[in-house]
C-alpha cells in the first residue's frame, strides 16, 4: 500500500494543476494532539499553509461527502476511507497508524483487566462509549461487546455519550474522556489507549485498565489523499508516514506502522 501511496504521490504531483491554495486536513478526534503537531512541523518545514479540522471520523466523512473541502482525511479506521476511495473520491488509502482500546474508570471504581469484564455487567457501574457508526472509537467498543459472550446485555446498558452529532461538547479547553468521567456521566468509559493518556493528563485520580487480550481490539487508522488536492497534500500525506510524523505519532502512544523512508 505504502509503494501505491508512492506511485500516486508522483503522479498526483505530475498531474495536478499548480493551484496556489493552503492545505485542509481532516483528521478523527484522537489524531488531534498528535497531527496537531505533525502539521504544525510540516508546515513549518515546507513554509505550505495548512488548515485541520478534527471531530469523529464518521462525521468527518459525511462533511467530506457533503462538498466541504479536504484534501486529505486521516480516519480512525480504514472504512470510511475507502468508503469515499470506493465513491472515486481519491485513493489509494494507506495505514498508517494503529491504536488500542483501554478503559477509563472514575477512581472509586474497583476494577483490573481481569475483573474488567465482571464490572461492566455490575447493575449498578454505568459504562460510557462513544457513538458507533459516527465514531469508530463507538464500533471498536462494540466490537469488544461481541466478543464478551454479553453483547445484548452490554450493549443495551451502554451510554453513547461522545462522537455523536448530538453529543453534549465538553467545556472549552476541556478534555472529552476525562470530562464526561469527572462530572459523573459514567464509571467506566471504553476509549483509545492515546485518549486515556490524555484524559489521565488533566485528570490524574482517573485509572486506565488495559483489556483482557482477550477482548483486545486493535484500531488501524487509515488515510487517503482526495480528488483535486494540491500537489502539495501528497507531501503532507508522505509525511504523516515518514519517519519524522511517525515518531511524533509514536511519542502520543500510537503504534507507528509506516514505512516511508525520507520525504
Amino acid at each position: 500500500m505504502v509503494r501505491k501511496l508512492l506511485l500516486a504521490s508522483v503522479l498526483g504531483v505530475a498531474m495536478s494543476p499548480a493551484i496556489a491554495q493552503d492545505l485542509s486536513l481532516y483528521a478523527a478526534g484522537s489524531l488531534k494532539a498528535a497531527l496537531s503537531e505533525v502539521a504544525k512541523d510540516f508546515a513549518a518545514a515546507y513554509n505550505v499553509p495548512l488548515n485541520t479540522s478534527f471531530g469523529p471520523s464518521g462525521l468527518m466523512r459525511q462533511r467530506i461527502e457533503s462538498g466541504e473541502t479536504a484534501h486529505v482525511f486521516a480516519s480512525a479506521n480504514m472504512r470510511h476511507p475507502r468508503t469515499l476511495e470506493g465513491a472515486g473520491n481519491g485513493g489509494p488509502v494507506a495505514l498508517f497508524a494503529r491504536n488500542q482500546l483501554c478503559a477509563l474508570a472514575r477512581p472509586e471504581v474497583t476494577v483490573t483487566t481481569d475483573t474488567l469484564l465482571e464490572v461492566m455487567l455490575d447493575d449498578s457501574i454505568r459504562i460510557g462509549t462513544s457513538t458507533p457508526k459516527a465514531d469508530p472509537s463507538g464500533d471498536y467498543a462494540f466490537e469488544l461487546f461481541d466478543k464478551t459472550g454479553h453483547a445484548d446485555t452490554l450493549k443495551a446498558k451502554a451510554l453513547q455519550l461522545t462522537g455523536g452529532p448530538d453529543s453534549a461538547k465538553p467545556p472549552e479547553g476541556r478534555n472529552n474522556y476525562a470530562w464526561v468521567l469527572d462530572s459523573d456521566q459514567t464509571d467506566v468509559f471504553l476509549t483509545y489507549c492515546t485518549n486515556a493518556v490524555l484524559a489521565r493528563a488533566e485528570v490524574p485520580s482517573l485509572q486506565t485498565i488495559r483489556v483482557p487480550q482477550s477482548l483486545s481490539v486493535g484500531a488501524d487508522y487509515g488515510l487517503i489523499v482526495l480528488n483535486e488536492a494540491p500537489p502539495a497534500a501528497w507531501k503532507l500525506a508522505m509525511y504523516i508516514m515518514s519517519p519524522a510524523g511517525q515518531s511524533v505519532l509514536a511519542e502520543y502512544g500510537f503504534d507507528a506502522v509506516a514505512t516511508v523512508q525520507g520525504e
